[in-house]
């Protein structure tokens, strides 16, 4: 008997929110009836389990068909099936899902893990309706009689008794919707697209996907070889999906050469990954994780465009290709996948919603990236050079953006070149190799190695043996103001002031320097006004005449860099560093100097330290025509003489 009922008003309010609103992708619909079917079979095997042989166990499958010129697509599962109040509680009634109440009812059974059931909210049956103009359920629960429960996805429904030749399961019928417009429905009818959607959402489903199609092959002759003009269509059923993803395998089960083809395949590289990360956490944190670092960075990393993630799945299910939560931003560059039961989704299962769980997943995966790189650099320290070479500047990111917190996570991943050591080191193995009494991890900054090398504070250093880091990169600074010290030795710029690490005796002879020069330094002081805060004496210089050097805290680099962000030059209240034009008493030109008495030469002379000093530090002249001007003046004098 048919009978015709009437969809709750709720529900008729909400199967329209549905259809229309709640899920963003059409296509999603396959994987929703996909894992509502490999639910039942779940269901089933759990009531095998407990029946002790009573309940037979069966060849799992679900099966896919689909007819074109009728328009429909079916999928079948040999699952637990379902009665009459079955339809009307899960089907008539939206948003109340058996799921959640047979693992409560199950979850005594000793095998119960074997079991994972997909559906936790009722409503996946309802994206069939966002392709199809009527949906035809057939069912049957094993011992019972048939239900046929049919519906447009409008006000009503209709339950009606009818035989079904299996022993227990559900069909599911799909008649799709008619091509409008850019919406081509027929286009889920065929064999390509099919496949696609199981590849992509229920490749991992644990029960075979199947789908009869069909394929052209050679008639034979009468030789029984194949004829090139002649064939013939045959049909042949193929699995889709692969079942058992490789993450869900055990370590032991999966190869080097497994993960770098996963890999490959997956994120459509040419190149294997540069290191491969298995992650099966247990305990208080369930989740299987596959994590890869690429052999070169992503050519759109540094783009606006660029969107970090790892790749989503719940239980098996593809959810999300990019869950931006999961990364940190200083690890923007890893790929790979998550796959766990205890993420909380969106009604949809479109969307990852946040919870404590969520970042403490975030926080263990990023806890076994670094520990990962750490064993690397420890026993293959060539590999780990290649890595910071293509990705170093975002450990160092790390660092300055958690404004020091990541610092004792982070600081023994860190390598610079150095005055006594071309190739890169370790902050730990500069510091093995400080002189006798040094306080200090020396560190120069500038744009380049080579203007970096130029440096003439580097003298002193060269003849005590001292070595001193060479920061080229932009962010190395910063990353290294944020984290103060090394194992309780302080960083320090070796162009930064030193005026107040003077000894008593040290302090004596340039206060007598200053008295003895004072006209000088005032003429000086006076010609590079708004170029230079001070002018005093240097002792740390050993062949050059000057450098330059800075106070509180910001290098000329620091200053550069921050002046070359956008809107920065524009900005009158940029930060600024403070200048100090540190003159070496001792240098014979300084002498030279000493025995003008004309005061506009002087400064000339003060204008000329002053840009000889600049670009020693690896910077552009920003007066060229006066530094032009300046020294023509000063040879044209000397050649007269």
């Amino acid at each position: 008997m048919k009978e015709e009922k009437q969809f709750q008003t709720e529900s008729k309010e909400l199967l329209n929110l549905m259809i229309n609103s709640i899920y963003s992708n059409k296509e999603v619909f396959l994987r929703e009836i996909i894992s509502n079917a490999s639910d039942a079979i779940d269901k089933y095997k759990f009531l095998a389990l407990k029946s002790e042989g009573k309940i037979p166990s069966k060849d799992y499958k679900i099966v896919i068909q689909r007819d074109k010129k009728e328009r429909w697509i079916s999928i079948l599962d040999n699952g637990i099936g379902m009665d009459k109040d079955d339809l009307e509680n899960n089907l008539g009634t939206i948003a109340k899902s058996g799921s959640k109440e047979f693992l409560e009812k199950f979850k005594e059974v000793k095998d119960s893990k074997d079991c994972d059931l997909i559906g936790q909210f009722g409503v996946g049956f309802y994206a069939s309706f966002m392709v199809a103009k009527k949906v035809e359920v057939l069912t049957k629960k094993s011992g019972l009689t048939g239900y046929l429960f049919t519906s447009d996805g409008n006000d009503t429904y209709s339950i009606e008794d009818k035989d079904f030749d299996v022993d227990s399961g559900t069909l599911i019928k799909l008649y799709l919707k008619d091509d409008e417009g850019e919406e081509k429905y027929s286009d889920f009818l065929e064999d390509y697209r099919i496949e696609e959607l199981v590849t992509k959402y229920s490749d991992y489903i644990r029960y075979p996907i199947m789908m009869e199609e069909e394929i052209s092959v050679p008639v034979k002759d009468k030789d029984g070889k194949d004829d090139p003009k002649k064939t013939e269509t045959k049909k042949e059923i193929k699995t889709l999906n692969s079942m058992v993803p490789i993450w869900k395998k055990a370590k032991k089960d999966v190869t080097d050469k497994d993960l770098n083809e996963f890999y490959k395949n997956k994120f459509s590289d040419y190149e294997d990954p540069l290191v491969s990360i298995y992650i099966k956490a247990e305990g208080m944190l369930e989740y299987d994780a596959l994590v890869f670092i690429p052999s070169h960075a992503p050519y759109n990393l540094y783009s606006e465009n660029y969107e970090k993630g790892l790749a989503l799945y719940a239980k098996g299910i593809f959810i999300q290709d990019k869950c931006k939560e999961l990364v940190p931003d200083y690890l923007k560059f890893i790929k790979g996948l998550v796959d766990s039961e205890d993420f909380s989704l969106n009604i949809s299962r479109e969307m990852l919603q946040k919870s404590p769980v969520l970042n403490k997943m975030s926080s263990n995966i990023e806890n076994k990236v670094i520990s990962k790189l750490k064993e690397i650099e420890t026993s293959d320290f060539d590999k780990y050079q290649k890595f910071f070479k293509a990705y170093g500047d975002h450990i160092k990111f790390g660092i300055y953006s958690s404004y020091g917190t990541k610092k004792d996570l982070l600081q023994d991943l860190l390598l610079f070149t150095s005055l006594n050591n071309p190739t890169p080191i370790t902050l730990k193995q500069y510091k093995e190799k400080m002189v006798k009494d040094q306080k200090f991890i020396y560190f120069a900054s500038g744009k380049t190695i080579d203007s970096i090398k130029m440096l003439p504070e580097l003298e002193k250093y060269k003849k005590n043996g001292t070595d001193v880091l060479f920061l080229s990169e932009s962010i190395d600074e910063f990353a290294i103001t944020m984290m103060h010290d090394y194992d309780k030795a302080e960083f320090k710029n070796i162009t930064a002031d030193t005026q107040d690490d003077l000894n008593k005796e040290e302090k004596e002879k340039i206060d007598n320097l200053k008295n003895e020069n004072k006209r000088i330094l005032d003429d000086l002081t006076e010609s590079l006004k708004g170029k230079v805060d001070e002018v005093a004496f240097s002792n740390k210089l050993v062949d050059a005449p000057c450098c330059i050097s800075t106070k509180n805290g910001m290098s000329l680099n620091m200053e550069d860099v921050i002046s070359n962000q956008p809107g920065a030059k524009d900005n009158p209240d940029a930060p600024k560093a403070s200048k100090v034009l540190e003159i070496n008493p001792e240098h014979s030109l300084f002498k030279a100097i000493k025995e003008l008495t004309d005061d506009e030469d002087i400064k000339k002379y003060g204008a000329l330290l002053y840009d000889e000093a600049i670009l020693l530090e690896g910077f552009e002249l920003t007066d060229k025509a006066g530094f032009v001007k300046n020294l023509n003046d000063l040879m044209l004098r000397s050649l007269k003489k």
